[in-house]
């Protein structure tokens, strides 16, 4: 696993924002998970898991998990991988 340094935050195009909520993510290797964020922009979003090994330019699938059932499921990509979690972003 990479991580994170402050050459990483340089290089990030949008302003990130403290965000707690719960999200599914699925991918062939796991299925579905339910994972919290950390925090989001409008490229992108970081979940917090310790359980997923999942590469750089790995694609999955995401949808909030909250009181309104017909959220938008978004396609994203691996960028980042840390110890606590991982860097995805939004494809559409």
């Amino acid at each position: 696993m990479s991580s994170s340094s402050d050459n990483d935050a340089d290089k990030r195009l949008h302003e990130r924002t403290p965000l707690r909520v719960k999200i599914k993510i699925v991918h062939d290797s796991f299925g579905e998970r339910v994972v919290r964020t950390r925090d989001i922009s409008i490229g992108g979003v970081f979940v917090l898991t310790d359980q997923l090994d999942l590469p750089p330019g790995s694609m999955l699938a995401g949808q909030i998990q909250d009181d309104f059932p017909d959220r938008p499921v978004v396609q994203m990509e691996v960028v980042r991988v840390e110890a606590t979690g991982l860097g995805l972003k939004f494809l559409d």
